[in-house]
């Protein structure tokens, strides 16, 4: 499951973070591994891309993203499951609760201090990009 930071790192060419973004974008792209992205992140990077760049491109973006990573629902199991959640964070909760009801195995985050109850692996993108190459 791809944090929407790290997808805003990419997107927005966020130095010195884009590069090993990039370079998990490739690996999902090549078919090495499955990428997930929390519905609620496609929302989110709309309307923070479209701010930065205009709502076409923003559209133009979202697009790209929904051809390539698999989306996790969100829908009331999730979000249940999310007030139940011993994070501090509910945004955080959700992505959490959505990529374990699609069976991600970990997830990729610059906020891993956010994810501290998580029962799922998590890893900053250089730590997954490292240990993927």
């Amino acid at each position: 499951m791809f944090d929407t930071n790290i997808l805003l790192d990419l997107l927005m060419d966020r130095a010195p973070f884009s590069d090993a973004a990039a370079e998990l974008f490739s690996k999902v792209e090549n078919g090495i591994i499955t990428g997930y992205v929390c519905s609620t992140s496609i929302t989110t990077i709309h309307y923070l891309v479209s701010k930065a760049i205009g709502s076409t491109r923003a559209k133009e973006e979202v697009k790209k993203l929904l051809l390539l990573f698999e989306v996790a629902p969100v829908n009331r199991i999730v979000l249940e499951s999310a007030l139940t959640t011993h994070f501090a964070d509910f945004e955080d909760a959700v992505v959490y609760e959505a990529a374990c009801h699609v069976g991600a195995e970990a997830i990729v985050t610059r906020n891993q201090k956010d994810f501290r109850k998580s029962g799922l692996s998590v890893y900053s993108s250089t730590e997954l990009a490292g240990i993927l190459s």
